[in-house]
């Protein structure tokens, strides 16, 4: 990508700096610069670099502990990066972001609308560990609180949550996960707050549970299993006695 290209899906993000809003539970703000399929995101006075392939986050090179972070901890023993390429690239961004910052005129990003959609990792069964993911596209400006409730009550436990990913369209994508036990007595809902949103979505799930058979379902299956066992008993018994009779008859002809 050529460096005019990357000074203008720079800026195209950092129109995403809007004017903060008072209170403790504020969005938080992220500056973020895009440079093909690396993204540098700034947290106040940190910041990282993150390495996508195939529009999933990789690894990013933490900048406050200046090392690298798998996605998959497993990818680590497979490859390796060196966290300083990540830290020159996030000063080279910083100084991109700046000079762009001053280019820019501030104007106002316009907000759009996320979607959000929860579903789990594997089939659940109930009991048996298993992950449910909470996918959150369409992100734009790249600034998003997602949390996780179980019966109304917030889980701080259990959670993954991705960088801000690259969409085509310019827009953002995360991906949010929950560790979890399936039971018939928890609800979960993943939370999504955005300045597009005019309030805060609430993305339900529970595990679908088969409604149990009642009495008299259960009486009437077990008698059509006796009758229909007891039919066939019957009927394997007459063919059998038939056999016997057909067998004995070619057996012993009488006389010509």
């Amino acid at each position: 990508m050529t460096p005019s290209r990357a000074l203008v899906l720079g800026l195209l993000a950092l129109t995403t700096m809007l004017s903060p809003c008072g209170g403790e539970d504020d969005i938080k703000a992220d500056n973020v610069g895009i440079y093909g399929s690396v993204v540098y995101q700034s947290y106040g006075s940190n910041g990282q670099f993150t390495f996508e392939f195939d529009d999933d986050e990789l690894l990013y090179v933490d900048l406050g502990k200046k090392e690298t972070v798998w996605r998959i901890p497993e990818f680590g023993q497979l490859a390796s990066y060196d966290p300083q390429g990540g830290l020159q690239a996030i000063a080279a961004a910083k100084v991109n972001l700046d000079t762009l910052i001053k280019m820019s005129n501030s104007t106002t990003a316009t907000n759009k609308v996320p979607e959000v959609t929860v579903f789990p990792k594997s089939p659940v069964l109930l009991g048996q560990p298993n992950t449910l993911i909470c996918f959150v596209d369409k992100i734009f400006p790249p600034m998003i609180n997602i949390t996780w409730l179980r019966n109304s009550k917030s889980i701080t436990e259990g959670i993954y949550e991705t960088n801000f990913l690259y969409n085509r369209d310019y827009s953002f994508h995360k991906i949010a996960y929950l560790t979890f036990i399936p039971s018939d007595d928890d609800v979960y809902d993943c939370k999504v707050e955005h300045w597009g949103l005019e309030e805060p979505v609430l993305k339900h799930w529970e595990p679908e549970v088969p409604a149990p058979m009642s009495e008299l379902s259960e009486t009437v299956v077990c008698a059509l299993g006796l009758s229909v066992g007891i039919v066939g008993i019957v009927v394997g018994t007459i063919f059998i006695i038939q056999g016997l009779r057909s067998g004995g008859t070619s057996r012993h002809p009488g006389p010509l």
